[in-house]
């Protein structure tokens, strides 16, 4: 608590208010017995606390700013609101621990979990500082036995090292060389980027969100690791998918469970029709886009996923799309990413289309094509991080495989990595992880 109070100690007491209140609620349910009205309320409850808690902090400006638009679109006049609602503060974390002690009141209620024995061991799992502010999502039966028996041992701790010392390279080394180009193209004005350049800024994006988050991830499960704690796996080489519903079985996998077991299936899932289950995709992700941020470039980005995935449903087992070899499968089906995440990346929804236009050969160009690409590409070998990066992208096998027989030679390389990662990061600095913001 001392830790995530250290940038601004006000956000600990909505942590532990939230957390306070969804474990007495937890209590009423539990002890509500055979009787469903009172359980039901207790879950309303939770929900009503935490997605009004996070509704506030996240969505507040957003939703002043959209009625602005609204009312100056339709000529209604400006709509005065007070500088307070379009100045609040994004509490870090809020979206990863809301949802974790929102999934703790709902599984008590579904009987898939007992409820914590004190406050203190609830507040333990809401707040265990691994995960806190990025996940991965922790679910609390999951969780919970870990916390009352647990092993510790030599071998845990250097794989935990090992692994977090991984992910530190992949940070340092990987993931802020492309976010360097991809900054460079996306500040780019459209008449100082090529169709090729803004190619090449959205694939260093695509590279830059992978490695910064699961690398995030690997730091996370190797801390746990080190505690004696075992989380789940929250990337398996995503960019590998050959279509976008495996896609999503690679990527944040902690996240794609919860939105599934706590919003797709309730909603349905797929057990009223076909036309039920593509509304319940597309209101499925369409949400998981909000979750991500407060604009409507992350709900354009929703969708696109929410379509792939209804379109894969509806065609995607035809017997001529199964017969394609693998790679005419997954190219599309990056390429589609990458169109996503153009939506992910861009600060409002007139550059992205800008964006968009300049990689689809519609923008207005370069007099001379060489000024950005010696810019962005020549500066500090990037181009040769890059070719690095999509080797281990493609090639390479990911971190818990590599790790799975763990062995001292493998230890000793995450030292060396860690060194060098190290290094690097106080001669040249580093940014902040990019889910930090979500």
């Amino acid at each position: 608590m001392i830790f995530y109070g250290w940038w601004n100690p006000w956000f600990v007491l909505l942590m532990l208010g939230t957390t306070t209140l969804d474990y007495n609620l937890g209590r009423m349910i539990v002890s509500a017995g055979e009787n469903l009205k009172r359980k039901k309320l207790g879950v309303v409850l939770s929900v009503v606390s935490n997605l009004g808690a996070l509704a506030f902090f996240k969505y507040t400006a957003f939703g002043v700013e959209s009625a602005q638009s609204l009312a100056k679109a339709m000529h209604w006049g400006h709509i005065d609101v007070p500088e307070f609602f379009q100045n609040i503060v994004l509490p870090a974390g809020i979206s990863f621990y809301v949802f974790q002690s929102l999934s703790y009141c709902i599984d008590l209620y579904r009987g898939h979990a007992k409820p914590a024995q004190t406050l203190l061991d609830f507040t333990c799992f809401v707040s265990l500082f691994p995960h806190l502010v990025a996940g991965p999502i922790v679910r609390y039966g999951i969780i919970a036995e870990q916390m009352r028996h647990r092993e510790h041992s030599v071998q845990k701790v250097t794989y935990g090292l090992t692994r977090f010392s991984f992910g530190l390279a992949k940070k340092i080394l990987l993931a802020d060389p492309m976010g360097s180009i991809a900054d460079s193209a996306f500040a780019a004005g459209p008449t100082s980027l090529t169709q090729f350049s803004a190619w090449l800024g959205i694939l260093a994006y695509a590279f830059q969100i992978y490695f910064d988050f699961s690398a995030y991830s690997d730091m996370a499960i190797g801390l746990a690791r080190t505690l004696g704690f075992y989380f789940v796996e929250n990337f398996d080489s995503p960019y590998k998918s050959a279509s976008i519903t495996e896609f999503w079985r690679r990527w944040h996998m902690s996240l794609s469970a919860f939105l599934r077991d706590y919003l797709y299936i309730p909603l349905g899932g797929n057990r009223a029709g076909s036309m039920r289950t593509y509304i319940n995709l597309m209101l499925t992700m369409l949400i998981g886009g909000l979750w991500h941020g407060a604009s409507w470039t992350f709900v354009i980005w929703g969708g696109i996923h929410g379509i792939m995935l209804s379109v894969e449903r509806a065609f995607g087992r035809r017997v001529v799309w199964q017969r394609l070899p693998k790679l005419a499968k997954e190219v599309p089906t990056f390429v589609i990413v990458l169109i996503g995440w153009v939506f992910f990346r861009a600060e409002n929804l007139d550059a992205a289309c800008g964006y968009l236009s300049t990689m689809f050969g519609h923008g207005d160009g370069l007099a001379d094509p060489a000024l950005i690409l010696e810019k962005v590409i020549t500066r500090d070998w990037l181009f040769g991080h890059m070719i690095v990066c999509a080797l281990a992208v493609w090639l390479m096998p990911n971190t818990q495989t590599i790790l799975r027989d763990f062995v001292w030679w493998k230890a000793v390389l995450g030292g060396v990595l860690f060194l060098v990662a190290v290094s690097m990061m106080f001669a040249r600095g580093h940014s902040p992880f990019l889910y930090f913001q979500f």
